[in-house]
């Protein structure tokens, strides 16, 4: 029987060519626009992400939870912002793709987890912040079927035994956006429930 996270690399690599594509066209003036995700403008949310994946990376190399928070939002993108995220996303698979690296156990900030488990929820933080860049700069926000399709499907095993969770009733929120609220009839999209999943949709466009 196959696993939630069989062929996990090869999802990541594609919600990240996801989000280079609206990456890439982001023009010069759009940096500082408005995002989603309230706290961030365009150029934060990039560096979230970038950030992250060099320190999902670090995380299989032996670095701490700790050190994960310490620089998560350390500036990761200089003076070439689509240079810097393409060259974390190869720094990510590189570590991934490493011997025994999907069955390592990670000192992940929120609980101890195997390497596929975490880049699991990388790819799903990949997918939906595809969308907060979309909306931001009024990009394509139409995300890929079949990574919308996985992320529903296998929710509960991509954040199993995290405290923090997006679907958590009791969760803080500290990590993930609260759910907002049931998708209507008319947005019974597989996109559309991912996303109010995931605390979207409602928030104002950029």
């Amino acid at each position: 029987m196959g696993s939630a996270f069989d062929g996990i690399i090869d999802r990541f690599v594609l919600s990240s060519a996801e989000f280079e594509r609206r990456l890439t066209a982001v023009r010069a003036e759009q940096w500082c626009w408005p995002t989603p995700c309230t706290e961030w403008n365009v150029r934060r949310l990039v560096n979230h992400v970038t950030r992250g994946n060099l320190n999902y990376a670090a995380l299989v190399h032996g670095g701490s939870g700790a050190g994960f928070l310490r620089l998560r939002d350390v500036d990761a993108l200089g003076d070439d912002p689509v240079s810097a995220y393409a060259d974390s996303v190869r720094e990510c698979v590189e570590a991934f793709s490493g011997p025994g690296a999907l069955r390592q156990v990670l000192d992940y900030p929120l609980g101890r987890v195997s390497g596929a488990q975490a880049l699991a929820v990388r790819t799903t933080d990949n997918t939906v912040h595809t969308w907060d860049l979309a909306r931001a700069v009024g990009g394509d926000e139409t995300l890929d079927g079949g990574l919308v399709a996985w992320i529903n499907a296998h929710l509960a095993e991509i954040y199993a035994g995290l405290p923090e969770t997006p679907t958590a009733a009791d969760t803080t929120h500290r990590f993930f956006a609260a759910p907002d609220g049931t998708a209507s009839p008319q947005e019974a999209s597989a996109q559309a429930r991912l996303l109010r999943t995931m605390g979207r949709v409602s928030a104002v466009s950029a």
